[in-house]
């Protein structure tokens, strides 16, 4: 197992930006995907609740997110942005946000 490991956690809306829902099976999509090309990820369905502002508009976003552990790589890395870009133009939304960070695996 690789010592060097990464965290990527994305946070995928309920609702696209005009309050439409999002078809619950494109949030399965979204998952499988994620394990399709890592293995693995953990799908936490509890809502996270977000508010955001952008150009004077007050946002209320309700979210899931999709936690995946990878070996730390360029190629992970790259994966994890064009899935970002895909999933923000599919989903509509001004920005999707993902952050990752190193981890250490016991």
């Amino acid at each position: 197992m690789s010592s060097r490991w990464r965290r990527f956690e994305v946070l995928l809306p309920l609702q696209f930006n005009d309050g439409r829902e999002v078809p619950p099976e494109w949030l399965a999509e979204a998952v499988l995907e994620v394990v399709a090309y890592f293995g693995a990820a953990s799908y936490e369905t509890q809502r996270v609740e977000g508010h955001w502002r952008f150009g004077g508009v007050l946002y209320q976003d309700n979210l899931v997110r999709v936690v995946v552990d990878s070996p730390d790589s360029p190629a992970n890395r790259r994966w994890m942005q064009q899935f970002k870009g895909r999933w923000k133009v599919r989903l509509e939304q001004l920005d999707l946000w993902v952050v990752s960070y190193r981890i250490e695996v016991e």
